[in-house]
């Protein structure tokens, strides 16, 4: 009922705006400095500002009331990063778990928050949803390669109600190159150990009056286990036009297809002591392909409005083929006679497909109105979406290794049918109110979801034997409403130094699948809901050293988390009730060459990422059992992180740690440019973390609980090129002494990168 009331009183209120606006006379000059900040970019490229800015360049972000953080083209260059988690680390609050080696299934937390496939952050590209599902299914099964993007952002804090639907942890947004006006070519060319190759070439240039880019990645590796084959390749198209003085469109274009062999269970205890980088699951397999269209519209209402809509389309689909989920589903007798144990893995041991169809599509406009028109200082967005998914899930488990249809033995056949749809509308306002040294931003958002899931009947027949039991079809609905209020601040205390903070709601709905069930009835799973604060200090606080310090606090009222104690992504969730977290960060950076040490072609620059999270912890009643194993009975002391406890007797862990939350994260560089010469060392550490609510320290023999130890690492990486010229040279190294380390045990143990290094040339017209 709430739902078609609010469209039909808000959507009407965004046209009288816009046509108000549009009687205004038109404007061939440029915007305001408010709204003409989204334009500027490098000389020689196609300017429409279409794009939805998130942090945005120095001018735009120093009034945002919160933390926030820019890994720039320049910290991606030095760095030479493989993956999206090379880049990540660099930012304080940010916490990046390896899992393949290859970074396509990041598992991405912020601020304690347990990075399981990234379903606590929100993933955008250029300011629109980058996930497949958002609403319903928020795992990052996919993601683009590091290579097409020239700077990454990362939004925690109040302005985080400016999209969603996730605004607890923070949004991390990858920024697409700018269109060039004149003709520009490159191409990259690299190779290193564990069979890695990197092809990646970009050209772009004026077409139809605008212009056009193209970017074509292909990279392969074997990422950090024996007996995977990681490959996949993307296209990018981005054109770009002005049409007139008032309107500018941009148009996106991209594939992005994987054929990887790797799977998905880690390693029991004993597997990982015997050959820690092990796979015995060698027929597994993982095949997916997205497509994407984006078109964005600017078209400026006068001097001070600015309206921005965007439509987007996202196909994705997903089948992977595997023999195990985790560690304790290894194949025996009892659960598979045909397969009859592990010896026969490559034989007689059947499949399962796990088969995932996902199209994701929205509209979204955005209203920016500078408050010059209104006779103060400051500026209001205004914006609404409406976004739509539908997925296919289905499930064949067959017969042999390599099977890919439905099998016939007894536990082969169709396991899972279903449909889940998601309709969801979401506005929000933010306004800016600028006094003096003052700035104070008020905002609210609400989202308003409609869920459904229709289990479709079993009944495939192969030479008239249905495959799997044949059931009745079911549905079921529900729907979730939410108002998402929060404020914050900034106080200009000294030319260079800004104090912040703010307070917002924190929410993210649960997946589809954990709030229906399989018979259409509902979970009674609510959403995640809190309320955050930060404060901080941010600045140059001397020539050529900025540095940012936040103290944030995320209060729960109810925390989603997995009901098994190793539970993956697939795993049934449930209410973890209230949780707390509280800690810190830091980061730095240093340059000799902005602070006038050095000049010219020469810059010794540091920098520092250190996130303190004191406190992650269950912050009422949860009540679990620590497990008796190694032929402990019933009342064994054993150990965790609370002290010896019992085995197999239940007990509350409220006060616990929260699984998979490092208390230390710390992520440092330094390094120096000179004529064309770059070098920098790198070091990142992590401390300690648990994998299970009772805080186990000793392994499990199924590996999937126990203490994983921190670990430190360290990079290098060189690169030459003569400044101006049209070649460089460039080689990096990854855990440079080789350590063995232990990054998950969700599904079973998996190991952490081993030494990997690589080389390359990036030729340039």
């Amino acid at each position: 009922m709430i739902l078609p009331f609010v469209r039909t009183a808000l959507l009407p209120g965004c046209s009288a705006i816009a046509l108000l606006a549009s009687a205004e006379p038109a404007n061939a000059q440029a915007v305001n400095t408010d709204l003409a900040t989204a334009a500027a970019a490098a000389a020689g490229a196609t300017q429409t500002a279409t794009e939805i800015v998130v942090v945005g360049t120095p001018e735009e972000s120093y009034a945002i009331g919160g933390s926030f953080a820019t890994v720039t083209n320049d910290d991606l260059r030095r760095t030479r990063v493989l993956n999206v988690n090379d880049a990540l680390r660099q930012v304080a609050g940010v916490f990046v778990r390896d899992e393949e080696g290859a970074g396509m299934r990041p598992n991405i937390g912020i601020r304690g928050l347990n990075p399981i496939r990234s379903t606590k952050v929100l993933l955008l590209e250029d300011g629109v949803p980058l996930g497949y599902a958002p609403y319903g299914d928020n795992a990052a099964y996919y993601h683009p390669p590091i290579q097409r993007f020239t700077a990454v952002e990362v939004l925690k804090g109040a302005g985080q109600i400016r999209f969603g639907p996730q605004t607890i942890g923070g949004v991390v947004n990858y920024i697409t190159p700018e269109v060039p006006d004149e003709f520009i070519a490159n191409g990259t060319i690299a190779g290193g150990n564990r069979d890695m190759l990197m092809l990646d070439g970009m050209v772009g240039g004026k077409l139809l009056g605008g212009g056009v880019l193209m970017h074509v990645n292909h990279n392969q590796t074997d990422g950090n286990r024996d007996n995977q084959a990681l490959r996949f390749t993307d296209i990018f198209i981005k054109g770009a036009w002005e049409l007139g003085p008032d309107h500018g469109i941009t148009v996106k274009l991209s594939r992005f297809r994987e054929d990887s062999q790797v799977g998905y269970s880690g390693l029991t205890r004993a597997e990982f002591a015997a050959a820690p980088r092990s796979n015995v699951f060698v027929n597994d397999d993982f095949q997916t392909e997205r497509l994407n269209a984006t078109l964005a519209h600017r078209w400026d209402l006068g001097e001070n409005l600015r309206l921005i809509t965007t439509g987007y389309y996202h196909h994705f689909t997903r089948d992977w083929w595997r023999q195990s989920s985790n560690s304790g589903q290894r194949p025996n007798d009892a659960s598979d006679p045909t397969c009859g144990g592990l010896a026969n893995l490559l034989t007689s041991c059947g499949n399962e497909g796990r088969l995932r169809d996902y199209d994701t599509y929205g509209v979204e406009s955005r209203l920016t109105v500078d408050h010059a028109l209104l006779g103060f200082g400051g500026e209001t967005e205004i914006g609404f979406r409406h976004h739509e998914e539908r997925q296919a899930r289905r499930q064949w488990n067959g017969d042999t290794p390599d099977a890919r249809r439905p099998g016939t033995g007894v536990n082969a056949g169709v396991r899972e049918n279903n449909q889940r749809d998601t309709n969801a509308f979401s506005a929000f306002i933010q306004s800016r109110f600028d006094f003096g040294a003052l700035s104070i931003a008020p905002g609210v958002r609400a989202e308003f979801i409609d869920i459904t899931r229709r289990n479709l009947p079993i009944d495939v027949l192969v030479g008239g034997r249905p495959l799997g039991a044949v059931t009745a079809p079911t549905s079921g609905s529900e729907s979730i409403n939410e108002v998402l209020p929060g404020i914050g601040a900034t106080w200009q205390v000294a030319e260079n130094v800004t104090l912040y903070g703010g307070v917002h709601r924190g929410f993210a709905p649960p997946r589809v699948e954990d709030i229906i069930t399989t018979a259409g009835g509902s979970v009674d799973l609510d959403p995640e809901l809190s309320w955050n604060y930060e404060i901080g200090v941010r600045g140059e606080f001397v020539p050529g050293i900025n540095a940012d310090a936040t103290f944030f606090v995320m209060d729960f009222e109810n925390q989603i988390v997995a009901q098994s104690v190793a539970g993956g992504i697939g795993t049934q969730l449930t209410s973890a009730g209230r949780t707390l977290h509280r800690g810190g960060e830091f980061a730095l950076n240093a340059s000799s060459r902005d602070a006038g040490w050095t000049q010219g072609d020469t810059d010794v620059f540091a920098r520092l990422a250190v996130t303190w999270v004191a406190d992650a912890m269950y912050n009422s009643t949860r009540i679990a059992t620590a497990p008796c194993f190694d032929g402990a009975t019933a009342g064994t002391l054993v150990a965790t992180g609370a002290g010896a406890v019992p085995c197999g007797v239940a007990r509350n862990v409220d006060g616990n740690r929260l699984p998979y939350s490092p208390e230390w994260l710390v992520s440092g560089a330094v390094g120096v440019e000179h004529k064309g010469f770059t070098g920098q060392l790198e070091l990142i550490s992590q401390s300690s973390i648990f994998a299970d609510d009772v805080n186990l320290i000793p392994v499990t023999p199924d590996g999937q609980r126990g203490l994983i130890e921190g670990w430190t690492q360290v990079n290098a990486a060189v690169s030459y090129g003569p400044p101006g010229g049209t070649w460089e040279v460039f080689t990096s190294a990854r855990n440079l002494f080789d350590r063995l380390y232990v990054v998950d045990r969700a599904r079973g143990i998996l190991p952490g990168q081993p030494f990997t290094i690589q080389a390359g040339v990036t030729l340039r017209y």
